[in-house]
């Protein structure tokens, strides 16, 4: 599967299985992103919300935008070596094709960023 919006479809549900709790503040059909709505203290700094993660179709690529990775840089060490090929700059993922276990790949990064989050209490 290679036609962007095909992915993009594809991936949306595995990030709307967390709303609620988490909130999708921008949803259509190129963007898709999740947020922590909670007053939090991150890294010494108040927030009134936290980014989660995102998609959005660029021009040659699905961006699977992932905070937890930027947040916390050593999650790179327990998601797919598969997926951390994709990894562009911080925390954007180019996806240019979904094969069979990108998909899984994607849906684990969340699990694992969505504990991280619950852990540090801003969710």
């Amino acid at each position: 599967m290679d036609d962007l919006t095909q992915i993009f479809n594809a991936l949306k549900p595995l990030l709307q299985a967390y709303v609620p709790p988490l909130t999708a503040k921008m949803d259509d059909d190129a963007h898709f992103d999740l947020w922590s709505i909670k007053d939090v203290k991150i890294y010494g700094r108040q927030r009134k919300e936290v980014y989660l993660a995102g998609l959005v179709i660029q021009k040659s690529f699905v961006g699977f935008y992932y905070m937890p990775i930027y947040a916390h840089t050593e999650l790179k060490s327990v998601l797919a070596p598969e997926l951390i090929k994709l990894l562009k700059g911080k925390s954007c993922f180019h996806i240019k094709k979904l094969d069979g276990a990108l998909p899984g790949q994607i849906r684990a990064a969340l699990e694992i960023g969505y504990k991280f989050y619950q852990q540090n209490d801003w969710i």
